[in-house]
């Protein structure tokens, strides 16, 4: 919208409805100075939408700057999955998704596929590294211009480009008929930006999969996910980009199940018990989960030894005065 008016190829002189969709999302992206460029536009006589999936403080007070005596009405957030749809996550280290990615891509070669990025400067980053990697791509997010979003969608749908990248924001409303495949380079850090990523496959009663890359410190956004969805995801490591450390769900370590195979799940083996110690070597400490109980214990005593009775003390001065005579 914006690039039309700066053309002067649009006019909102004669608009009567104003809608203002996913205010929240919007808010979150940075585009308030962009909202109020629009509404500068537009006559002050006008019936006005807003509509937003939370209604916190900062919505109420854009509602109550753009609106005159508003009326809310509220509905129960549903979250609503196509059954056709196979979730699985793969856990990789942070530093590994590009590469991870490559060799998925590489792999499925024949099919079209839609990779969620986190942020805008991050998709068009993860399409450079995927064109020297011999993956043709193409981004589409807030900074490009309606023109080139166009473009690059025109081409996806057209087959004359199989991999796009986008972030949540530019990828709302897109239909891609028959997308196989959606990937989440990242996790979005709210849960139902989920459901609208994989929405984009599965559509019509098609099947469709949704293939997430998680590394560990994003364990507390796939536990979200899983929450909402009121199901577990499969877990599917891939033999060669195994984590260096577990994702953590619910508080314990949730280790995925090593492919068989892995020479990254060897571990040092455990000396004998029995076996005769180094020399040199440290006896080991049989109450180790109880180090600092012990430890405290020990100090206390010494302290109290140390210490003693005010008879004990007393007898002791007396005689360090004799030695002295």
């Amino acid at each position: 919208m914006l690039d039309h008016l700066e053309r002067g190829t649009a006019k909102l002189d004669a608009i009567e409805m104003l809608v203002l969709d996913e205010a929240d999302r919007m808010l979150d992206m940075g585009f308030l100075p962009a909202i109020k460029r629009v509404l500068a536009r537009v006559p002050a006589q006008r019936q006005t939408l807003l509509f937003s999936a939370t209604f916190e403080a900062r919505i109420k007070a854009l509602a109550l700057e753009f609106m005159r005596n508003p009326k809310q009405v509220q509905v129960a957030a549903q979250a609503t999955i196509a059954s056709t749809i196979k979730h699985r996550v793969h856990p990789v280290d942070a530093s590994r998704k590009r590469d991870l990615l490559i060799n998925i891509l590489a792999a499925r070669h024949s099919e079209r596929v839609l990779v969620f990025g986190k942020t805008k400067h991050g998709c068009d980053r993860l399409c450079r590294q995927l064109e020297e990697a011999g993956l043709p791509s193409v981004a589409i997010h807030g900074n490009k211009s309606q023109a080139a979003r166009q473009n690059a969608l025109n081409q996806f749908k057209s087959g004359r480009m199989r991999i796009l990248v986008a972030t949540d924001v530019a990828a709302r409303g897109l239909d891609i008929p028959d997308l196989p495949l959606v990937i989440n380079h990242d996790l979005p850090m709210v849960a139902e930006d989920y459901v609208h990523r994989i929405g984009r496959t599965g559509r019509n009663g098609a099947s469709g999969e949704a293939l997430s890359l998680v590394a560990p410190d994003e364990a507390p956004l796939l536990r979200q996910i899983q929450r909402m969805l009121k199901a577990d995801i499969a877990m599917e490591p891939v033999f060669g980009f195994e984590p260096s450390r577990p994702l953590r769900l619910d508080g314990p370590a949730v280790a995925a199940k090593r492919p068989a195979g892995n020479p990254g799940g060897q571990h040092a083996p455990r000396r004998n018990a029995s076996a005769p110690r180094p020399q040199g070597a440290p006896k080991a400490n049989k109450h180790r989960g109880h180090g600092h109980a012990h430890g405290d214990q020990a100090k206390a005593g010494a302290h109290a030894a140390r210490a003693g009775s005010p008879k004990q003390r007393g007898a002791q001065q007396g005689n360090r005065r004799d030695r002295r005579a």
